[in-house]
C-alpha cells in the first residue's frame, strides 16, 4: 500500500469513527470484538440442517445432486481404488489421477486397481482428474469443506477438469456452524489451515446472457464418494 493510499484509508476510517462517536483506541469496543470472535456465536440454522443419521446423509446427497454433482456410497475405504477406477472408465476418462499425501487415500489398497496411474503433489494445467479428501460436509447445502496443505493441495480442487472428492459418512454434519466447530476442534483454536475451500458442485456461471456454462472457473465434473 502506497503512502497516499494509507493516508486516504486513515481519513476514511477516521471519518467513520467520528460519525459513530467512537475513539480510535476505544478499549471497550476492542474487548467486545475480541469476545465475540472468541465465542463463535452461531447464526440462524435452518430446520433441514437439524437432521440426523441416515436422513442427514440423504439430504447431503440430494443437495449435491441438485447442484449437478454425482454421488455414490461405498462400504469402506478399501473400496476407494476400484470405485475411482470404475468411475473413470464409465466417464471415458484416462486411468490417471493426481492426489496429495492424504493418509486416508495413501493407505487405500491401490493394488486393487493396477491399471490406475497415480501422481502425487499439486495439480498442474495438464492434469485431467484429481482426487481429494474432504474433511467435513455440511448437509444443509451439500457443501464439502476441503482444507489446504500437502495432504490435499488446493490446486487439486480447481485445476483439473474432473474432481473426485472422498468424504467419510461420519464427517457429515448438518450446518456450516457444525462444520466450522469440527474444524476448530480438529486443528485447535486459531490454528486453522491457511485455506478452507467450500465446494458444492462443479464450476459454473451464467454471467453471459444467462446461459449456464459448466467448468468456467474450475472442474466441469464433481464426483463425491461417501465412505461408510
Amino acid at each position: 500500500m502506497s503512502q497516499a493510499d494509507s493516508a486516504s484509508r486513515t481519513r476514511i476510517l477516521s471519518g467513520i469513527r467520528s460519525a459513530l462517536g467512537v475513539a480510535n483506541g476505544d478499549s471497550e469496543r476492542r474487548e467486545a470484538v475480541k469476545s465475540r470472535l472468541a465465542r463463535h456465536p452461531a447464526g440462524p440454522v435452518p430446520e433441514r440442517a437439524r437432521k440426523e443419521g441416515e436422513a442427514l446423509g440423504e439430504l447431503f446427497v440430494e443437495k449435491l445432486q441438485g447442484q449437478k454433482a454425482t454421488v455414490e456410497r461405498i462400504a469402506n475405504a478399501g473400496d476407494i481404488p476400484e470405485t475411482v477406477a470404475r468411475y473413470l472408465r464409465e466417464a471415458n476418462l484416462p486411468a490417471r489421477i493426481r492426489m496429495g499425501s492424504d493418509e486416508l487415500l495413501a493407505v487405500a489398497p491401490w493394488e486393487k486397481a493396477p491399471a490406475l496411474e497415480r501422481q502425487s503433489g499439486p495439480a498442474s494445467g495438464d492434469d485431467l482428474v484429481a482426487l481429494s479428501h474432504a474433511q467435513f460436509g455440511a448437509a444443509e447445502t451439500g457443501t464439502l469443506f476441503l482444507t489446504s496443505g500437502a495432504e490435499n493441495p488446493t490446486t487439486l480442487n480447481f485445476l483439473p477438469d474432473t474432481h473426485i472428492a472422498v468424504i467419510r459418512a461420519d464427517d457429515l454434519v448438518g450446518s456450516y456452524e457444525d462444520a466450522w466447530n469440527r474444524l476448530r476442534a480438529k486443528y485447535g483454536e486459531g490454528e486453522l489451515p491457511r485455506t478452507v475451500n467450500l465446494i458444492s458442485g462443479p464450476s459454473r456461471t451464467a454471467d453471459i446472457e444467462q446461459t449456464m456454462v459448466m467448468g468456467a472457473h474450475g472442474p466441469r465434473r464433481l464426483h463425491v464418494i461417501i465412505v461408510g
